[in-house]
């Protein structure tokens, strides 16, 4: 086969796409793409790895400047709080994202994971994020566990993070 500049060989795309289809394999830019490093939290809900901000898909944490009031009708900064829970779980520990897109702010969604924990389910369950039911319902039985535990933002009383951006 003859080839042309810088290796291009023609009709290898012909190539590719009739062995993946006699094969049924997809084509690698399909699969999800995989971010790997030391995270940086931003907030209870967002990380960054290498320079990439990375929003933990399926969940939703109080903004940092967002309160929650406890039983006693005291305010605690329970965004701050979400904020360093993750940082504190992630310590400087490797963190490995499947990417599943983008969101409307060029953030990368992802399913993220310190070791074998689920970070999102981790947030989710000890009372520090809230399932994000409008886009996924993979969390919606942590959630559960959490509020029947009356864990960290459950403690007491808030409002649901996308409710405080609205008014916010």
């Amino acid at each position: 086969m003859k080839r042309f500049a810088r290796g291009f060989v023609p009709y290898a795309g012909i190539v590719l796409a009739a062995t993946l289809a006699l094969t049924g394999a997809e084509p690698a830019a399909t699969q999800p793409e995989s971010l790997i490093g030391v995270a940086s939290v931003i907030d209870g809900d967002t990380i960054e790895i290498h320079g990439q901000r990375i929003r933990l898909e399926g969940i939703d944490a109080p903004e940092s400047r967002q309160s929650c009031t406890s039983l006693d009708g005291k305010a605690w900064p329970c965004g701050k709080a979400a904020a360093f829970a993750l940082s504190d779980k992630i310590g400087q520990a490797v963190v490995t994202c499947q990417s599943h897109g983008k969101d409307r702010y060029k953030r990368v969604l992802a399913v993220c994971f310190k070791g074998a924990q689920d970070l999102s389910s981790w947030m989710v369950q000890n009372g520090w994020a809230v399932a994000y039911r409008k886009y996924s319902t993979a969390y919606v039985d942590d959630e559960q566990a959490a509020n029947d535990a009356r864990a960290n933002i459950w403690s007491g009383n808030f409002e649901m993070p996308w409710a405080w951006r609205k008014a916010h």
